[in-house]
Parts: C-alpha cells; sequence; structure tokens
C-alpha cells in the first residue's frame, strides 16, 4: 500500500491482498507449522517453517510497519520478548539508558534480567537534562516511553533523538500507549520502535503479543536473525486477529482519546471539589509538556490513558476502583472496554516503593484505560466512584 494514501486507507489495506487462490478478500489463517519442498532447502514457495516467517505473521508485520512509516516489522511473542530481543543484540558490557517511569515490566527486565546477562540500565526523570552527564563509553541505547506509563509524562523525541546522535547511540521508543494513529517516532528520528500489540494494536484484549519497526538495514538483519534463533514469536492465528484488529485502529483511537479527553476534564474539575489532587493527561492544557504533545501526536489528542491522584491515599484508590460500574478493575489497557487499576499494587508493584515515588507512581495513583464506550456513560461512572470512594474515606457512606 503506497506511503501516500492517508492512515485509514493504509490500516484497511497495507499487508492485504485477495487470496490469489480463492479470491477471498480476508486472508486465510496459514495453520501449517511447515512447507513442502521442491528438492532439499529448495521451498516450493517462500516459506519453510512457522518459527522463520508465517503468511500471517508477515502481513502483519508489512502492515505495522506501513503505519509506522518504517521499512521493517518484526512480531514477537509479547511486548517484552520484543524488548529482550532488542536488549540480547547488545554487546555484554553495554550501558543502556532509560526514563525512570517505565511499564513495570521494562523496568523489570532493565533490572532483573537484563542486568545478569551484563547489561547495566542508567534511570532518569529527566532524559534531556541528564543523558550528557549519564552517557559512558559504553552506554549503546536511550529506551524512551512517552507518554510513560503510569504517569503520562511526555518526552520531546526529536530533542532525545538529536542527543542520541550526537552521542552516537540508538533510540528506540515505546509507541504502546498512542499507537502509530496518534504519534510516529521514526518521523521524529527514533531507530526502533516497539508496541505491545497486545494493547492498542490488537485493541481487543485477546491477543498476547509485541512488534518493533525500524528502517535501518543492520540493525534489521541482526534482530531478524535474533527473532528467529531465540524463536519468541506470535502464532498464526494471534497474527491474524491483531492484523484484523488493527484496521480498524484509527476509529478506535479516535473514540477512546475523545472519551478520555471527556473523563479527564471531568477528574480535573474535581480537584477543586476535593476529590481529586492531580491529573495526568496529555490532552489537558494543565499538562506540564502540552506544547510537545501538540508537536508530537496527531491533532494534539492526548491518548486512551489517563492517571490521577484521588483524595484518601491508597484507601481512597481502591474504593474508587472497586466502585465503578463500567470501568473493570484489571490489568493492561488499549482495548474497546474500559479498565482501571492501582499501579503501584498491580503493574509495578515488583519496583520499589522509594523509585516508584521518586517516580510518580504513588499508592493513591489510579491509571484509567479509557474505552469506546459512550463518553458521557463513562464520565457518569467516574463521578459516582469519585463520589463513593472520597465518601467512605470520609465516613459519609
Amino acid at each position: 500500500m503506497a506511503s501516500t494514501t492517508r492512515f485509514g486507507t493504509r490500516a484497511v489495506h497495507a499487508g492485504s491482498s485477495p487470496d490469489p487462490h480463492t479470491g477471498a478478500v480476508i486472508s486465510p489463517i496459514s495453520l501449517s507449522t511447515t512447507f513442502a519442498q521442491k528438492s532439499p532447502a529448495v521451498p516450493i514457495g517462500k516459506y519453510e517453517y512457522s518459527r522463520s516467517s508465517n503468511p500471517n505473521r508477515d502481513e502483519f508485520e508489512q502492515a505495522v510497519a506501513s503505519l509506522e512509516g518504517g521499512k521493517y516489522g518484526l512480531a514477537f511473542s509479547s511486548g517484552s520478548a520484543t524488548t529482550a530481543t532488542i536488549l540480547q543484540s547488545l554487546s555484554p558490557g553495554s550501558h543502556i539508558i532509560s526514563g525512570a517511569d517505565v511499564y513495570g515490566g521494562t523496568h523489570r527486565y532493565f533490572t532483573k534480567v537484563a542486568q545478569s546477562h551484563g547489561l547495566e540500565t542508567s534511570f532518569t526523570t529527566d532524559l534531556l537534562t541528564d543523558i550528557p552527564s549519564l552517557v559512558k563509553s559504553t552506554t549503546r541505547l536511550i529506551w524512551v516511553e512517552s507518554p510513560s506509563n503510569p504517569t503520562l509524562s511526555i518526552t520531546d523525541i526529536k530533542a532525545v533523538a538529536q542527543l542520541a546522535k550526537q552521542y552516537s547511540l540508538f533510540l528506540v521508543v515505546d509507541n504502546t500507549f498512542l499507537s502509530p494513529y496518534l504519534q510516529t517516532p521514526l518521523a521524529l528520528g527514533a531507530d526502533i520502535v516497539v508496541h505491545s500489540v497486545t494493547k492498542y494494536i490488537n485493541g481487543h484484549s485477546d491477543v498476547v503479543m509485541g512488534v518493533a519497526v525500524l528502517n535501518d538495514d543492520d540493525i534489521y538483519q541482526k534482530l531478524v536473525f535474533l527473532q528467529n534463533a531465540i524463536g519468541a514469536v506470535p502464532s498464526a492465528f494471534d497474527s491474524w486477529l491483531a492484523h484484523r484488529g488493527l484496521k480498524t485502529l484509527h476509529l478506535r483511537l479516535r473514540a477512546s482519546s475523545e472519551n478520555a479527553q471527556k473523563v479527564a476534564e471531568v477528574l480535573a474539575s474535581n480537584i477543586k471539589t476535593g476529590k481529586v489532587l492531580h491529573v495526568n493527561y496529555p490532552g489537558l492544557e494543565m499538562h506540564p509538556n502540552r506544547r510537545v504533545v501538540m508537536q508530537q501526536h496527531r491533532d494534539g489528542l492526548g491518548g486512551g490513558m489517563i492517571s490521577f491522584r484521588v483524595v484518601g491515599g491508597r484507601r481512597g484508590a481502591e474504593a474508587f476502583c472497586q466502585s465503578t460500574k463500567i470501568f473493570t478493575l484489571a490489568e493492561s489497557l488499549g482495548g474497546v472496554e474500559s479498565l482501571c487499576e492501582l499501579p503501584a499494587l498491580m503493574t509495578h508493584a515488583g519496583i520499589h516503593a522509594s523509585e516508584r515515588i521518586k517516580s510518580g507512581v504513588h499508592d493513591d495513583l489510579v491509571r484509567l484505560s479509557v474505552g469506546i464506550e459512550d463518553g458521557d456513560d463513562l464520565v457518569v461512572d467516574v463521578q459516582q466512584a469519585l463520589d463513593r470512594a472520597t465518601g467512605q474515606v470520609n465516613g459519609v457512606n
């Protein structure tokens, strides 16, 4: 699909074409693990063994690469497997600089797994300021989440990319919270973009999967070798499901962003009522990096993720999540349904309390994944849950 076509057209058609044998408009699921050969080492077609490549995985990888504006897409069995494979490409003794406010699983891999493989990671709450002082002779890579998980901090990717180039470092950007519909980090100077496909790209909470998108031929050759050698690849069925979800990405992300804007504004209004301490949402004018949001995000949209601190400490946060009627208390994000969770107790529980708090992950922080339900219903649900939670804390009900 030509890159000159608009996003929605590419979302529907990239990586998709009628089946040449049957004319099927929707690609069949290729469940075969192996493919016949005409003679030894001469396959009949393109494929030999599904760990190495599979028709459904190829189609999905092509589609995501098209939407991210990249040359190559590489799908993995999970977002964590994507992270692991990229870090596995680094030589032992390599040093990584990462934002401190990252997904708990990413932080866990950096500190508990990569470290045992001879990789060192320095975390910072201010990449732009601290990169020059953190760079060592062994530094090879900068890792960025923007927006970050779960405090929704925004990093100026273009500015970090300039620093990375200055120090001859690779820049990896986790784009999970926005998807390629709202942000394309490769166009801002990133070398690799990663996603937990489980979230917005698939969008229906029924696939665990990851993907990396890039342009550099040498990096691609290294990663595609590791993809096959390590073998942490998605199934044909998961690839087919994720590709189907990708086709409606632009519709879902705009709907969830518009809903999240409504919810965030209601939460912000409750700062004055004394029920909310603070709201983290890139779509609000109060966001400290709103200027960067307007430059990096499509139409200045804030995305579907919100976090906020509720009055009443951990007790108030727990009461809020147990009082919602539409938002389901569960981990993960990016599905059509709305979810709420407490990062300090759930997704980021493995990070030491002092480190969590330094990054803004307090015990009273609630994270919302706003879905595509009717926005007015979500606003009503959030308000009644706030009323109930703060009422319980204050002994009113």
